[in-house]
């Protein structure tokens, strides 16, 4: 599996709040670390049983990190980084993830490390048709829920793609690459123990 991390910090590179809603409210955080039968409020969770488990062991009682952010996609729209895989389809998804401890959210250095140790980990996986990278960004922690009252801070994105010359097979990577992903994760994190 290929595995990478990445530091985007610029200026215009993404960055996440937490919490955060549309502006038509229609989707929004969900803090499934405290609450987590709110999993079943996650569309992308409820039509897609792998990224659901995955959100359920990330923010177990286990796991050092919990999730904020979430999305799957299929395509057929590769990019040059993706012509080494030779395949027609890709199946992708995107988690957004905070540590639990909230000194910890503070620290580019525990996030820098964790992405390393996440690409080191996943480079070990089997040989499969699927990639995955840590990009460690920002992040602004909203102080009562108010943007005027925020604290900034860190986060990981985590990218995981499983590539096919069918939607199926790149699905069926895919979930194996988050399973991979996932021990990777608890691992790193001390919910391995």
């Amino acid at each position: 599996m290929q595995a990478e991390f990445s530091v985007e910090l610029g200026r215009d590179d993404d960055c996440l709040e937490v919490p955060w809603a549309s502006a038509d409210g229609s989707v929004r955080y969900f803090n499934l670390k405290a609450q987590p039968e709110l999993l079943l409020e996650i569309s992308e969770a409820m039509h897609n049983r792998e990224l659901g488990e995955f959100l359920s062991h990330v923010n177990g009682p286990r796991s050092g990190v919990e999730s904020a952010k979430c999305d799957t996609w299929l395509s057929d729209e590769l990019n040059e980084e993706d012509a080494v895989f030779e395949a027609k389809w890709k199946f992708g998804s995107y988690v957004d993830l905070v540590f639990s401890a909230e000194l910890s959210r503070l620290s580019f250095e525990q996030h820098e490390r964790l992405a390393k140790e996440l690409a080191m980990l996943l480079r070990k996986a089997p040989e499969i048709a699927a990639s995955a990278e840590a990009v460690v960004r920002r992040c602004y922690f909203h102080r009562s829920g108010s943007a005027d009252n925020s604290e900034p801070g860190f986060c990981i994105t985590l990218y995981v793609f499983g590539y096919g010359d069918d939607e199926h097979e790149a699905k069926r990577r895919w979930v194996v690459a988050m399973q991979l992903a996932q021990n990777a994760l608890m691992q790193a994190t001390g919910g391995s123990r």
